[in-house]
C-alpha cells in the first residue's frame, strides 16, 4: 500500500488508472509521431516487448525506461503520466491532493507527483518526488538544452548526479542546474527522502 504525506492510502484503482493512462499516452504520441514500435525501440533503447506491455497497460516501467520513452517521443513525463484534470474556479486553477497524476516505479517504490495545477502555464512545472531509503533513480537522460531544475529537499538527504559532479543535499537545502546533461538523484541513508522541484523550459 502506498501511502501520501497525511497518512492515507492511494486507492488501488487510482493507480491502476495512472498506469493505463501511461500506456495508452504512448501508444498515442507514438502513432501521432508516425513511429512503429520497432522504431520507437530504436530511438528509446527499450525493447519492443517491453514497449508492446507498457502501451497495453500489462506493465508499469520504471523511471529509467519511462525517462528513455518520453525523451524519446519528444515528451515530458508529465505528459504521458497524465491524469484527471485540474478543476477550473474563476482565474485560479486547483487540483486537489487526492487527484494528483502520480508515477510509482514498481522496483524501488520511488514516487513522482505532479503537483502543479496547471501543467506548464508560466513554462514550467513543480514536481514532488518520494524516495524510500536506499534508493535511486539511476542516471535519468538528458533534458533538451534550455531546461532548467530547480529543487528544495523537504526531509531527508538527497545526493544529486549532474555530468559527473555530485552535490548531497539535507533538508532544507536547494539547487539549480542545467538539465542538459545526465543526471540522477539517489537516497543513500536509512530514512526516506521528500523533495519538491520545478522544472522550466527556456523557449
Amino acid at each position: 500500500m502506498v501511502v501520501e504525506q497525511d497518512g492515507n492510502a492511494v486507492e488501488p484503482q487510482h493507480r491502476d488508472d495512472l498506469a493505463g493512462a501511461f500506456g495508452a499516452n504512448v501508444r498515442r504520441r507514438r502513432e501521432e509521431a508516425g513511429l512503429t514500435l520497432e522504431q520507437l525501440s530504436t530511438q528509446s533503447s527499450v525493447s519492443r516487448a517491453m514497449l508492446s506491455k507498457v502501451e497495453r497497460g500489462e506493465k508499469s516501467p520504471t523511471i529509467g525506461v519511462a525517462s528513455k520513452i518520453a525523451h524519446a517521443l519528444d515528451a515530458s513525463l508529465s505528459d504521458l503520466i497524465g491524469g484527471a484534470a485540474a478543476t477550473a474556479s474563476g482565474v485560479a486553477v486547483v487540483m486537489r491532493k487526492h487527484a494528483r497524476p502520480v508515477f510509482r516505479d514498481p522496483e524501488t517504490g520511488f514516487e513522482r507527483h505532479i503537483v502543479s495545477a496547471a501543467p506548464g502555464a508560466g513554462g514550467a512545472e513543480m514536481v514532488a518526488h518520494y524516495l524510500p531509503a536506499q534508493v535511486s533513480t539511476g542516471l535519468l537522460p538528458a533534458y533538451p538544452p534550455g531546461t532548467e531544475k530547480q529543487l528544495v529537499v523537504l526531509a531527508g538527504t538527497l545526493t544529486v548526479a549532474i555530468g559527473g559532479i555530485t552535490e548531497t543535499l539535507n533538508t532544507g537545502d536547494s539547487l539549480f542546474f542545467q538539465a542538459d546533461a545526465d543526471h540522477g538523484f539517489a537516497n543513500r541513508t536509512d530514512a526516506p527522502c521528500e523533495y519538491i522541484m520545478v522544472i522550466s523550459r527556456r523557449t
